[in-house]
């Protein structure tokens, strides 16, 4: 009975918490090119709903809206950035200068209490069309920002413009050393949250004979690593088949590369899947073979579940912080699918040595834990806020 008191003054103090907030009219604005369903976006969306929970006014902007989207809840606002075929004129500059003048109509509109940026050159708009407006800005980068920023303009213009930043989140100490001092002390590294549907106990009961991989198919994801990884033990292990969820330019490719090998039967690239948790929790192995890599969300939800997982030790280091080799996970060199093959191979063959790293694994919901890392964030935010407007 007291129990039951206790739980129940706590939801009215959460309650009356946001309450408050909402009176003080506290408003975040979340700023990237779309929902589409990403690891970015994914984290940004989970970040929206968790402070929209807690009584934040939440916003977010995006260029444009994708054809498959990861939802949001009602009470969120939603303002597209990108001009209208009405508003669009002949000349890149031309419409460019548009851009920016009605991307800072939207902050003049809205001005919020802080614009939290997503991703590449969403952060350096963020920070060029709200000069002057005296509103706090924190960019954050999600991967590798040498690959990120992939060219030797774009690295020069994100040391140059993050110095603007009111704050500067990485995923990585490795991404800490891209930047110049300057951007640095602005920096703080903040862990991704684990999405609330990946905080379940290890399957216990006979895995499926199924190797999964989860993410965008495109280059720097390299899933033709894992698919001639797995052309090459298929034989050995008749009743297993690979599973790669996502959608991406090279899908198609990758289907022609299965049926080459005389295994379209056997590998299927199923496209994006809704519920990520339920279709890969029972499988034998997840797999990642990025090229580069910050803190990899799949990675770290597989893991979270009680996955054995198999990665490359991608550039960016993310992969390296989550795996402590051969005791929660495997690492390999990125490209080298004959490594790749054989550490396959071990997992198959180890069934008792597969669930022991998977349990491991499954540790990762202590570190990772929403209610922990999405306060972290709420702090930090908070620091921002309060602090010296630009």
């Amino acid at each position: 009975m007291d129990e039951k008191k206790g739980g129940s003054r706590e939801k009215a103090e959460n309650k009356a918490e946001a309450k408050e907030l909402r009176d003080k009219g506290r408003h975040i604005v979340f700023y990237i090119s779309s929902l589409s369903r990403g690891g970015s976006e994914r984290v940004l969306v989970n970040l929206a709903e968790y402070f929209y929970g807690r009584g934040y006014r939440v916003t977010v902007v995006t260029q444009y809206r994708a054809q498959k989207e990861y939802e949001i809840s009602e009470g969120i606002g939603r303002v597209l950035s990108d001009l209208t075929r009405e508003e669009e004129r002949k000349g890149r500059a031309a419409n460019l200068c548009r851009r920016f003048l009605k991307l800072r109509g939207i902050w003049k509109k809205l001005r919020p209490d802080i614009i939290v940026s997503f991703i590449g050159k969403n952060n350096m708009m963020a920070l060029l069309t709200t000069r002057l407006l005296h509103i706090p800005v924190v960019v954050c980068v999600r991967g590798e920002p040498k690959e990120e920023y992939y060219t030797r303009i774009l690295r020069l213009a994100a040391r140059m413009l993050f110095r603007m930043a009111d704050g500067v989140v990485l995923q990585t100490a490795e991404s800490l050393r891209f930047f110049p001092e300057a951007v640095r002390n602005r920096s703080i590294l903040l862990k991704n949250s684990l999405n609330p549907a990946f905080l379940r106990e290890p399957w216990e009961g006979e895995r499926e004979k199924k190797i999964v991989a989860v993410g965008r198919i495109d280059a720097n994801k390299n899933h033709e690593m894992l698919i001639r990884a797995f052309a090459a033990v298929a034989d050995r292990y008749p009743e297993y088949v690979l599973v790669i969820y996502g959608e991406g330019e090279l899908r198609p490719r990758l289907i022609r590369l299965s049926e080459e090998l005389g295994l379209k039967d056997r590998i299927l690239l199923p496209g994006a899947v809704t519920e990520v948790a339920d279709a890969i929790y029972r499988a034998s192995v997840f797999v990642l073979c990025s090229w580069s890599e910050g803190i990899p969300n799949t990675l770290l939800e597989a893991m979270a579940l009680g996955l054995p997982v198999l990665s490359t030790d991608c550039s960016g280091g993310g992969a390296r912080e989550l795996i402590i080799q051969g005791e929660n996970g495997l690492l390999v060199q990125p490209g080298n699918w004959k490594e790749m093959e054989e550490n396959l191979q071990k997992l198959l063959d180890n069934p008792d040595y597969a669930r022991k790293i998977g349990h491991k694994a499954a540790k990762v919901q202590e570190k990772y834990n929403p209610d922990i890392i999405n306060g972290v964030w709420e702090n930090y935010l908070k620091e921002k806020m309060n602090g010296r407007k630009r």
